[in-house]
């Protein structure tokens, strides 16, 4: 075991906007473990092929399907609609992230749409993305899915009534701090429990299907008789509706998130999009068709736990079986997307967008500690909002605000820097498709649900005085920088970490 005396050559290279890490940070002194063969505190590359196969589903694959065809189905009016939702959905997800694939090969930096828009369009745009993430689109999507994981897991315990929505945010705040702490302990635990709980949620996602495919096949047609009847055409509506479908599908960029820790990026996260996208778009279209078989659309509708009603619609021992299985899946993407959304937040300190805290790492474990943390408090937080298709709503309506200005940025980049290496580079119609639908959904909506999209709206311009204050004023109050350093500094020591080896 060797020790290692960690100095602050780092920090000195960093912007100072948001605090560095004091000299004093030379009395840290670590024990540090078996780590990477050069010894430099970083990031490892820890992620294959099939571990960024099961990111992707498994973060895909999680509370989406067992929320949202109420929302999509709600908008869309009737069974066909819902269905050709569900599927445009999953085309538009698949060339997104086909769009990403040549970014993040062009851009291999992790971080995602953060770094995609900071190359693109400077460091403003990217930290109003940075600012909504932080509150509002990674937090939300991770507290729905830990509160759907509490509601499937409590349905059994109180079976003629939903469980208190106090038990739920209790028991969703604690799987939280759970996989906060396995995260912040070692990633090969994270990539074995996102393989485990893949591979059980498209087992129980499979049984799903071969139960409605059982009650079709007996002749059971009379919910999907008459698919189109009931359909709402207003532009608006479908919009919404699209909103849910996406929402199921968010998840499909999470691996640009990481590719710093991705094992040959260039072949792998292209690799990963191609047999993960596809495979997700059919099972959820053919769970869908299984629940439309088996629930009448008054049944899915009224129901908070669809794929519940289901299993006791279909046979008694399913009532029991299913909540286990759609907690395995939940637990699996929120296992999934704690991992992945912590490194927006540490690409953006790490630029000085952030406290230069939220960009160390633990010198024992190689885990951004002090992001996932602090990502750990803010979901917590937004565990006590009610409404979650609220929630839905708002985080959707702004990541597909930012998802239109990563696309544009790919279509800015092929015009400015068109000698740029692209290892992989798409067909330019595929980001000219997206940017056009995109676009569609981002602003049909402004009409019909003019509250979310004003809130969503507030939210990013609220990030403009934060920059202007904390990043772009330069010669700010000596009071601040020190309240700064001395906060890096206590987390420092907190948590046993240091600021990345950029040599």
């Amino acid at each position: 075991m060797a020790k290692k005396k960690v100095g602050d050559s780092s920090a000195a290279n960093t912007p100072k906007s948001l605090g560095t890490i004091p000299s004093s940070q030379d009395d840290l002194v670590s024990t540090v473990g078996d780590g990477p063969d050069d010894n430099k505190i970083r990031l490892q590359k820890e992620l294959g092929l099939m571990d960024g196969v099961a990111m992707i589903v498994g973060v895909i694959i999680g509370s989406g399907i067992f929320v949202s065809p109420i929302g999509v189905l709600q908008n869309a009016g009737s069974v066909g609609l819902a269905l050709i939702v569900w599927v445009m959905s999953g085309a538009l997800s698949m060339i997104g992230a086909l769009c990403y694939a040549e970014l993040g090969t062009m851009i291999p930096k992790s971080g995602g749409d953060y770094a995609y828009i900071n190359e693109a369009f400077g460091p403003l745009p990217a930290f109003l993305y940075m600012w909504v993430a932080l509150f509002v689109i990674m937090p939300t999507g991770n507290a729905v899915t830990a509160l759907t994981f509490a509601q499937y897991i409590l349905q059994p315990i109180w079976t003629h009534c939903d469980p208190p929505y106090m038990a739920i945010r209790l028991l969703a705040a604690v799987i939280t701090c759970l996989l906060t702490a396995v995260n912040c302990y070692n990633v090969k635990w994270v990539t074995r429990l996102q393989d485990m709980f893949t591979a059980t949620k498209m087992l129980a996602l499979g049984g799903i299907v071969v139960a409605g495919a059982w009650v079709l096949a007996t002749g059971h047609t009379e919910n999907i008789a008459h698919p189109m009847k009931g359909s709402n055409w207003d532009p608006g509506y479908i919009a919404l509706s699209f909103y849910s479908g996406l929402f199921s599908y968010s998840g499909w960029n999470y691996l640009n998130f990481v590719t710093e820790e991705l094992k040959n990026p260039y072949k792998n996260l292209p690799k990963a999009i191609c047999i993960s996208m596809p495979l997700s778009t059919i099972v959820y279209l053919l769970v869908n068709v299984a629940y439309f078989v088996v629930l009448s659309k008054a049944e899915l509708l009224s129901s908070n736990t669809v794929a519940v009603t289901f299993g006791a619609k279909i046979h008694s021992m399913f009532s029991w079986m299913m909540p286990l299985f759609v907690s395995c899946s939940t637990f699996g993407a929120l296992n999934g997307a704690i991992f992945a959304s912590s490194r927006l937040f540490f690409v953006g300190a790490r630029n000085g967008h952030l406290p230069k805290a939220i960009a160390m790492i633990n010198v024992n474990t190689y885990t951004p500690c002090p992001s996932l943390v602090f990502l750990c408090i803010i979901t917590l937080f937004l565990m006590c909002i009610d409404d979650v298709f609220a929630l839905i709503n708002y985080a959707t309506f702004v990541e597909s605000s930012f998802t239109l200005t990563s696309v544009s940025g790919l279509l800015w980049l092929r015009y400015k820097q068109p000698d740029l290496k692209r290892p992989i580079k798409v067909s330019i119609i595929l980001p000219i498709t997206f940017f056009i639908i995109a676009a569609f959904l981002v602003t049909l909506p402004m009409y019909v649900k003019p509250w979310e999209v004003g809130i969503g709206l507030l939210m990013i311009l609220s990030g403009i005085p934060v920059y202007l204050v904390f990043v772009f004023w330069k010669n700010k109050p000596r009071w601040i920088d020190n309240f700064a350093e001395k906060f890096n500094l206590t987390c420092a020591k907190l948590f046993m970490c240091v600021l990345e080896d950029s040599s």
